[in-house]
């Protein structure tokens, strides 16, 4: 009986420890900008095959809900990964989603050249040039190496993010202690090599 209390414990423990971390990480490095027009970038995952996969059906969805959190007017879609196994890009595999399974009849744009999450933002940063705020849509460690990402090419550009819909309390819960140890590996990586960039 105490052994199942104390497995019980550590398993709540561990679900209350992954929405945090996560719920921390959606808000790190946005702001509350003003304006306008707003480009919700959502960037892909892997897909090695000819239909969009499971991460990249949640990216389009977190990507939609983020703009319907404030209405769609003035509001552009930019989807962003390069080629997969299956011959079409991640980038038309999501907005192709985005359109027939979900609906999504609002301004979309392609980045369909990406490899990396790196190329990422550097290949959406002409789509971004006029824009009054910027939502980067992932998971949210993900989402914060991006924003950081672009804090580092264009801080000027940086300094227009605010905060997208893809962090819901409860949403992926039993994998988010998992997605939040990934997160600390990742991110971790991207410290090292912010040090090997200072002067």
């Amino acid at each position: 009986m105490r052994r199942r209390t104390g497995l019980a414990v550590a398993g709540a423990t561990a679900l209350a420890w992954g929405e945090w971390v996560n719920w921390r990480w959606s808000r790190a490095l946005v702001g509350n900008g003003e304006g306008a027009s707003t480009a919700v970038v959502v960037l892909g995952y892997r897909n090695s095959g000819a239909t969009v996969n499971l991460v990249n059906r949640w990216r389009v969805r977190a990507g939609i809900r983020s703009v319907t959190a404030e209405g769609a007017h003035g509001t552009c879609v930019i989807f962003s990964g390069g080629p997969t196994g299956g011959g079409a890009t991640e980038a038309r595999l999501m907005a192709d989603y985005a359109r027939s399974v979900l609906g999504f009849d609002g301004p979309v744009l392609l980045e369909e050249c990406s490899t990396t999450t790196w190329e990422n933002i550097t290949n959406v940063i002409p789509l971004l040039e006029d824009v009054d705020r910027i939502k980067i849509v992932s998971q949210p460690a993900h989402a914060l190496k991006a924003r950081a990402y672009l804090r580092r090419q264009r801080p000027d550009l940086a300094a227009r993010l605010v905060g997208a819909d893809d962090y819901r309390p409860g949403e992926w819960i039993v994998v988010k202690p998992l997605l939040a140890l990934y997160g600390l590996w990742t991110l971790r990586g991207l410290r090292a090599e912010e040090r090997q960039l200072a002067p």
